[in-house]
This record gives structure tokens, C-alpha cells and sequence, in this order.
């Protein structure tokens, strides 16, 4: 059986690398834009005979053997799963399944990620779709994002779910969720997503109240690093502060700041000075904000914390960037309705 996992695995990796081949493709549209790397790509999401003779080699190794692990990477979310068929720099393919059930609940969250996407509905199962859009300027890709300027979440109605359709997102600017229908079964979604570097944070907003409730970095070198500072921090790993100062220095601001907040919480005495730093000369408004808040509580009597009703002494981490902000600033804004 392993035999016939590695001779499926190579052939389907010569399958990819010919010229005409799917690796072969994303290769030449390495350095291409999203939209135009999109939609030289689309002939993959129409025309799926190649991923129907996946499934079945796939399915046919399980056939003789049900413990066999086909050479297909499992990806997991909070709404179900997927395969990933092609991860090459910036672009990604990937099978998702939204299995059907009578007690899902109605997505609370919408995210939005700098990038575009195209998504085939191979089977909607009776799914309704709700399309969420959350403007964003040139000067705010450029870096210049705040959470106090961020504009609200809108909705569109919600309405039914097509097989065969394919939706086309700006994903920074637009999101989707999917709710349970008239349908009994289970959505399958090909999703084809290109998501280049880029200077503006992930973003996730509340769908009930339209407002902003979470950024964080884009990149995935960042996210993986603040996965690596946050094992350290809860090693506790007080030797690695070195790194946590490193990350602190990023040109990702909400990389900047989530590491700090780790290095606070692991050493706060060797965060102090480069706190002190960053309230004073980070170039983002916020992380200098968060930073001299979360700075100001080393000053404070023992045994306050500068939280209502106090809460026993040492600095906490306040709210900031890379965490669930506040969006009292946003109060005004207009609800996102579906």
C-alpha cells in the first residue's frame, strides 16, 4: 500500500510539472496580479475532470485499504474541511465541504482577506449565501490602517446557493458566508485563492453590528512566526527574548505589536525598555497607543492594574492590533444586515 501511495504521488507531481500540467501553471503566475493570475487559472475551477480522476485514485487506494493515507493534504475550519490540491507562494487550490446540519447556527463573523478568489459551486446543497463588504482606500492598502477608521461592515441579502456558479471576491473589500437552506445536503466549493504580501492586516468583523472586532498580520511568514512566539511565551522560553524583539521590529504593524505583547507577557523586564520604544516612535498611531497604555501600567501602585476593581499587580496586555479590539469607537456604525 505505501508502494501505491508513493507511485500515485509521483504520478500525479509529473502530472502537475508538464507543460500543461496545474503546478506547471501557477509557476507562470508567480509574479503575475491576483485578478490577472485569477483568471488565467479559472480553466482549472470549470472544467474538473482532472480533480473527479483524483478523487477516484484516491478513493480507489482507500478501497483496498482502509487505513492507506492518499497523497492529499487534509485542511481543517470551524464550518468543516477540505483538501488542498495546489499551495504554490501565493496561490492556492483547495476542495471545501460545508457538511449539511439542521442545528448549524448562522455565521457570527465575516473575514476579509487582502487577496482575490474565485470559488465553483460544485454542489450547494441547498446553502444560502450571504455576500459581506467592507470598504477599504488606497492609502489604508498602502499601510495606513486603523481600527478607529475602519468603516463598517454591510451585508447583502442572503439568498439561494447555485450549483455550478462562480463567485468572484476582492477579498479584501468582500467576504462570504454560507447559511443552511431549503437543501438536506452538503455544499462542495473549489476555491481557487491568490493572497500576495500585502500591508493591510486580515480583518474580522461582526456581522450582527457591522463592526471591525479583529486584526491581524496578512503574511503568512508573520502568522507562522506569531504561532512560534506564542509556543515560547507558553514554554516560557525567557532565553528566546532576543526573537520577540526581532518580531517587534516588523514592517507589519500588527506583527509588531502581537509580539510585543507576547515578550510582555512572557518577561516583562525585558520588555519595559523596548515598550518604552515602540509608545514613542512606532510609525502606527495604535501601536504607539497600545504601547504607552500597556507602558503606563509598570508605573502604577502595587496591586493595581488600571482595570476597574484593580485585579492584583504586574502589567496586563491591553488591547491592541494583533488582538479582539474594542470597537466602541465605531458605535455609530450602521449594522451589517442579512
Amino acid at each position: 500500500m505505501r508502494r501505491a501511495v508513493a507511485d500515485l504521488d509521483a504520478a500525479w507531481h509529473a502530472g502537475d510539472t508538464a507543460p500543461d500540467g496545474l503546478t506547471t501553471a501557477i509557476d507562470a503566475l508567480a509574479d503575475a496580479p491576483a485578478d490577472v493570475a485569477i483568471a488565467q487559472l479559472l480553466p482549472w475551477l470549470s472544467d474538473t475532470i482532472w480533480l473527479r480522476g483524483r478523487l477516484d485514485a484516491a478513493l480507489a487506494l482507500l478501497a483496498a485499504d482502509p487505513l492507506a493515507r492518499p497523497p492529499l493534504r487534509p485542511t481543517g475550519g470551524v464550518d468543516g474541511g477540505g483538501l488542498v490540491l495546489a499551495d504554490r507562494g501565493a496561490i492556492r487550490l483547495t476542495l471545501r465541504l460545508r457538511p449539511f446540519s439542521v442545528s448549524a447556527s448562522v455565521p457570527a463573523s465575516a473575514l476579509f482577506v487582502p487577496g482575490r478568489a474565485a470559488i465553483h459551486i460544485l454542489r450547494s446543497g441547498g446553502a444560502r449565501l450571504c455576500v459581506h463588504e467592507a470598504a477599504i482606500g488606497a492609502a489604508e492598502e498602502a499601510g495606513g490602517f486603523t481600527a478607529k477608521g475602519a468603516a463598517p461592515c454591510r451585508s447583502r441579502p442572503p439568498r439561494p446557493l447555485r450549483d455550478g456558479e462562480t463567485l468572484h471576491l476582492d477579498t479584501a473589500r468582500q467576504s462570504f458566508t454560507l447559511a443552511g437552506g431549503d437543501g438536506d445536503g452538503d455544499a462542495l466549493l473549489l476555491e481557487l485563492a491568490v493572497q500576495p504580501p500585502s500591508r493591510l492586516p486580515i480583518r474580522a468583523y461582526d456581522i450582527a453590528s457591522g463592526r471591525l472586532t479583529q486584526v491581524s498580520a496578512s503574511r503568512r511568514d508573520s502568522s507562522f512566526r506569531a504561532m512560534a512566539l506564542t509556543l515560547l511565551r507558553r514554554l516560557g522560553r525567557t532565553d528566546a527574548a532576543p526573537l520577540f524583539a526581532a518580531e517587534a521590529a516588523s514592517e507589519d504593524f500588527a506583527a509588531r505589536w502581537n509580539a510585543m505583547r507576547e515578550l510582555v507577557a512572557l518577561d516583562a523586564a525585558a520588555a519595559r525598555p523596548l515598550l518604552a520604544a515602540m509608545a514613542a516612535s512606532d510609525p502606527h498611531p495604535e501601536v504607539r497607543r497600545a504601547a504607552a497604555a500597556t507602558h503606563a501600567l509598570f508605573s502604577l501602585p502595587s496591586g493595581e492594574t488600571g482595570r476597574e476593581g484593580g485585579g492584583g499587580p504586574g502589567p496586563c496586555t491591553s488591547p491592541a492590533p494583533s488582538t479582539p479590539i474594542s470597537a466602541s469607537h465605531n458605535r455609530d456604525a450602521l449594522p451589517c444586515r442579512g
